[in-house]
C-alpha cells in the first residue's frame, strides 16, 4: 500500500495523467481538424453552465466526503465531518494518478487515520464505500434497462470495437451486478472471510519469524476489530440504514462522471436526450473503470469522443472533451494535487508507517 501511494509515485502519475492527457486532447483535435473551430467554441461558450460543471466537480469532495462520513460514523461515531470531505477528494485524486484507480482506496485508508479513524474502522468503511458504489452501478443500470432507457442509442446505431454501445452498457450493468454478488457473499458471512484473514496471518507469521512476530498481535487485534465492524452492518437495523444512505450517496459520489457529460454538451449549446447522455456517460465511466492508464488519460478523451461524436459535430468534439474531461477529473487533479502537496505532504507517510506497524485498537 505504501508504494502506491508515496509522494514519489503520485508526482510520476501526476505527470503521466498530465502529458498522456494533452496529448489525447490534441490526437481529437488533429482528427477532427478543429483547430481554429474550438478556440471559436470556448468564445460562445454559456457562462451559467461553466458555473454548473465547477460544483459537478467538487463532487468528487462532497459527494465523496459525505457518503464517507455517513459509513464511518457507523462505527467510530467522532469521524469529523471536513476530514472526510479531504478524504473524498483525494480518494479521487490518487484514483485518478494510478493506473485501474487502484491508489484510491489506499489513500482514503491513510486519510482517514490521518483524520483519526483508527485504522481498522478505515480499512472496513473504505470497502463498505466500495460495496455501495457496486450495488449503486448494479442496481442503476438493470433500473434504467427495465425503464426502457437507452432505445435511442439503438436506432443511432452507435458502435463500440463493432458491437452496439447498449449493449455494452447491459454487459456493464451485469458485470458491476455479479461484483455485487460476490461482494455480499464476502461480506455477508464475516466469520468465513475473517477466518481466511487470520490464516493468511498465521502463514506470514510462519514464514517470517521474528521479523513479523511484533506485528501479528496488531494484525489480528485488527482483523477481528474489522470483522466487528462488518457485522455491525450488517445484523443491525441502524447498519442496514447506513448501507443504504451510502448507495443512494455513491450517485452524487459520482454525479460529475454520470453528468458532465450533459453539462458539457448544455455549455456548448447543443440540445441532448438528458436520459441516453446518461446512459452514455455510465458506460464511459464502466469502461474506464479499469484502464491501465491514470485516471484512464488518453483513453477517456478517445473513448468520449467517438461515443458522443452522435451528439456534438466534429468542429466542436475538441471543445466537448476539453469541458467534459475538467468537470470529470481535471479540477479534482488541479486541486487535489494542491491540498496533498501544500497541506498533507510527509503527514501521509507518517500514517503509512503507522499503518505498516500494525493497526492499534483506540
Amino acid at each position: 500500500m505504501a508504494s502506491i501511494v508515496s509522494p514519489r509515485t503520485l508526482k510520476r502519475g501526476l505527470q503521466i495523467f498530465g502529458l498522456v492527457s494533452v496529448l489525447g486532447v490534441v490526437a481529437v483535435l488533429w482528427r477532427t481538424g478543429a483547430w481554429q473551430s474550438t478556440l471559436g467554441a470556448f468564445a460562445q461558450v454559456r457562462p451559467g453552465w461553466l458555473v454548473v460543471a465547477m460544483v459537478l466537480a467538487s463532487s468528487d469532495w462532497l459527494g465523496g466526503g459525505i457518503r464517507i462520513w455517513l459509513l464511518t460514523r457507523h462505527v467510530w461515531p467522532g469521524t469529523p465531518f471536513w476530514g472526510m470531505v479531504t478524504a473524498g477528494g483525494l480518494t479521487a485524486w490518487a484514483a485518478y494518478l494510478t493506473p485501474a484507480q487502484a491508489g484510491g482506496g489506499p489513500t482514503m485508508i491513510l486519510t482517514m487515520k490521518r483524520y483519526g479513524v483508527p485504522l481498522p474502522e478505515a480499512m472496513t468503511s473504505t470497502l463498505m464505500s466500495f460495496f455501495t458504489t457496486v450495488i449503486f452501478f448494479a442496481v442503476a443500470g438493470p433500473l434504467a434497462i427495465v425503464l426502457g432507457a437507452g432505445r435511442s442509442l439503438e436506432a443511432h446505431g452507435i458502435q463500440f470495437l463493432s458491437i452496439s454501445l447498449y449493449d455494452v452498457f447491459k454487459t456493464s450493468a451485469a458485470t458491476f451486478g455479479l461484483v455485487g454478488v460476490v461482494m455480499i457473499l464476502a461480506l455477508g458471512f464475516p466469520k468465513v472471510t475473517t477466518s481466511l484473514f487470520h490464516r493468511a496471518v498465521n502463514w506470514l507469521e510462519r514464514h517470517h519469524g521474528e521479523r513479523m512476530a511484533k506485528r501479528v498481535d496488531g494484525l489480528r487485534a485488527g482483523i477481528d476489530r474489522m470483522h466487528e465492524c462488518v457485522v455491525a452492518y450488517f445484523r443491525t437495523p441502524s447498519g442496514w440504514l447506513q448501507m443504504f444512505a451510502g448507495v443512494l450517496t455513491s450517485g452524487l459520489a459520482h454525479a460529475n462522471r454520470l453528468l458532465a457529460g450533459y453539462v458539457a454538451l448544455r455549455a456548448l449549446g447543443i440540445q441532448a436526450h438528458f436520459v441516453d447522455v446518461l446512459i452514455v456517460q455510465t458506460t464511459i465511466s464502466f469502461l474506464l473503470y479499469f484502464m491501465p492508464t491514470p485516471g484512464g488519460a488518453g483513453a477517456a478523451e478517445a473513448l468520449s469522443a467517438a461515443l458522443m461524436s452522435v451528439y456534438v459535430r466534429n468542429e466542436l468534439l475538441p471543445a466537448y472533451t476539453i469541458i467534459w474531461r475538467f468537470t470529470v477529473s481535471y479540477a479534482t487533479v488541479i486541486f487535489g494535487s494542491f491540498v496533498f502537496y501544500k497541506l498533507l505532504h510527509g503527514r501521509l507517510d507518517e500514517v503509512e508507517e503507522t499503518a505498516v506497524a500494525g493497526p492499534q485498537i483506540a
